[in-house]
C-alpha cells in the first residue's frame, strides 16, 4: 500500500472527508423534492413535513460546511506533514506538485470555501426573515455547491492515491525560484511597483468599503488577493525567512517559524471573504451589513499591519533590507 495513505494525518483527513461527504450526499437527496414542493403559503400537512425536512437539511449543511472550512487549514497541515516521507520536498509546495490534481484541489477548495461561507449568510439571512423568502434559492444555491464537492471529494482521492514516496518532487526553491534570472511576478513587475501596487490596492479597497459601492469591493477585492499573495510569496514572506532567496507560501506554515503563515494567509482570506460577503449582501440581498464591512476592515488591516511588520522588525535589528 502507499505509504502516503498510512499516514495519520492523511487517514484522519480522508475518514473526516467521507464521513462529511456522507453526511451531504443524505441532504442532496431531500432536496430536490424540497424545491419542487415547498410552497411556504401553503398551509398542509405536506408542508408541515417540508419545513421540518427543510429545518433537518439546513442543519447538516451548515455544520458540514462550517467543518469544512475548518478542514482546509488541516489540509494544508496533512500536505505539509508529508513533506517527511516523500523524497525532494521540504515543504508543502513539493507536495501539492507531486502530481496534477494538487494545485486544481487547492484552489477549488478555496474556492468552496468562500461559496461556504456566502451559502451561510444566505441561511442566516433567509431565518431571520419570517417567510423564509431565500429557501428555494439557497437550496439551488446548496445543489451547485454540492456538485463541487463531489468533484474536490473525488480529487482528494486521486490526489492521495497518486502521490509517490519512490519519486523525488521539486522543492520550494525550484518552484518559487527566479531560475535563469526570470522575474517571476507577473506583468514583468518588479518588487517596488508590485509593493507600490499592494499599498494602492489595500487603500482602495478601503475606500470602496467605506463607500458601500458593491461592484468596487469585488473588483478590487478579487485583485488585492492576486497581488498580495505574490507580495508575501515574494517580499514579505522572505523577511518571516529572513533570507532574500527563500520565496515559498508554504514553510511559514511550519514550526520553525511558529506556524506564523496560518495567522497571515487566514487574516488574507477571512478579510477578502468579508469584503465579498458584504458586497454582495448588498448586491443581491439589499441588506447593508456593516459588522461584515467592519469585520473586513479589521482583517485586512491587520494583514497589511502584519506584513509591514516584518520588515520594520528586520531592518530595526539589522540596520538593512533583504
Amino acid at each position: 500500500m502507499n505509504e502516503v495513505l498510512l499516514s495519520q494525518e492523511v487517514i484522519v483527513y480522508l475518514l473526516s472527508e467521507s464521513l462529511l461527504f456522507g453526511l451531504l450526499f443524505v441532504a442532496f437527496i431531500i432536496t430536490p423534492l424540497l424545491i419542487k414542493r415547498w410552497n411556504f403559503d401553503a398551509f398542509t400537512q405536506e408542508q408541515f413535513r417540508l419545513e421540518n425536512r427543510s429545518y433537518l437539511v439546513m442543519s447538516i449543511v451548515f455544520f458540514v460546511m462550517a467543518l469544512k472550512i475548518l478542514l482546509l487549514p488541516y489540509f494544508v497541515y496533512t500536505i505539509d506533514q508529508l513533506s517527511d516521507i516523500v523524497p525532494g520536498a521540504m515543504c508543502g509546495a513539493g507536495i501539492i506538485k507531486a502530481n496534477g490534481y494538487g494545485n486544481p484541489l487547492l484552489l477549488l477548495k478555496i474556492i468552496i470555501l468562500f461559496l461556504s461561507g456566502f451559502w451561510m449568510t444566505l441561511n442566516r439571512l433567509d431565518l431571520e426573515a419570517k417567510a423564509y423568502p431565500y429557501t428555494k434559492r439557497k437550496l439551488w444555491f446548496f445543489l451547485f455547491i454540492f456538485m463541487l464537492l463531489s468533484i474536490e471529494f473525488a480529487l482528494d482521492i486521486l490526489y492521495f492515491t497518486h502521490i509517490q514516496t519512490t519519486n523525488p518532487v521539486t522543492c520550494c526553491s525550484v518552484i518559487f525560484g527566479q531560475m535563469g534570472g526570470s522575474n517571476a511576478l507577473f506583468l514583468g513587475l518588479d518588487t517596488p511597483m508590485l509593493l507600490l501596487l499592494f499599498y494602492l490596492l489595500f487603500v482602495l479597497l478601503v475606500l470602496m468599503l467605506w463607500s458601500k459601492n458593491s461592484l468596487g469591493i469585488i473588483v478590487t477585492s478579487l485583485l488585492f488577493l492576486f497581488v498580495a499573495y505574490y507580495s508575501v510569496v515574494y517580499f514579505y514572506g522572505t523577511y518571516i525567512y529572513e533570507l532574500p532567496t527563500h520565496k515559498c507560501p508554504f514553510c511559514m506554515l511550519q514550526q520553525e517559524y511558529y506556524f506564523i503563515g496560518y495567522l497571515v494567509w487566514g487574516l488574507l482570506l477571512v478579510g477578502v471573504f468579508m469584503s465579498l460577503d458584504y458586497a454582495i449582501s448588498r448586491w443581491l440581498w439589499k441588506r447593508d451589513a456593516l459588522r461584515l464591512r467592519n469585520f473586513a476592515l479589521w482583517a485586512l488591516s491587520l494583514f497589511v499591519l502584519l506584513c509591514s511588520l516584518f520588515v520594520v522588525v528586520y531592518y530595526s535589528k539589522n540596520g538593512v533590507l533583504l
